[in-house]
């Protein structure tokens, strides 16, 4: 198993860092993406393919979209079997209004937040990640 695994560690050592771009969430047939465009992430669903792409790539190419955000990276290695870390984080973002879209890769998680929400969101990642008295 790779990755860290216990809570308390996670929390406490995770730093966040938010990516420039605007991302936009779009669902076309799978074989209809532009070449010139690298999503951020793609899922295939049975109503057809889920894209995270940069806006302006969605908006180059007149592609419907949806969801206009930043993305936060969590700089903490989290293990894929870590039990609470985004079940923690997307309750504290919800106690502020906040809805999230969570992204699970291999070494990091990524937050799909609001557009205009990110400095809230970063807030409240660096006081999550304060140590508890």
């Amino acid at each position: 198993m790779s990755g860290e695994t216990d809570l308390k560690t996670l929390m406490q050592t995770m730093t966040a860092r938010l990516d420039a771009p605007v991302y936009v969430f779009a669902t076309l047939v799978s074989d209809t993406i532009p070449a010139d465009i690298t999503p951020r992430m793609m899922f295939e669903e049975d109503e057809g393919t889920t894209y995270i792409l940069k806006q302006s790539d969605a908006k180059r190419h007149n592609l419907p979209h949806e969801f206009p955000c930043k993305m936060i990276t969590l700089d903490v290695h989290s293990s894929l079997e870590a039990v609470g870390f985004i079940a923690q984080i997307s309750a504290a973002l919800a106690e502020e209004g906040m809805g999230v879209n969570p992204v699970s890769g291999f070494y990091h998680d990524h937050l799909f937040v609001p557009l205009g929400k990110e400095a809230d969101a970063m807030r409240i990642l660096a006081q999550l990640s304060e140590p508890q008295i």
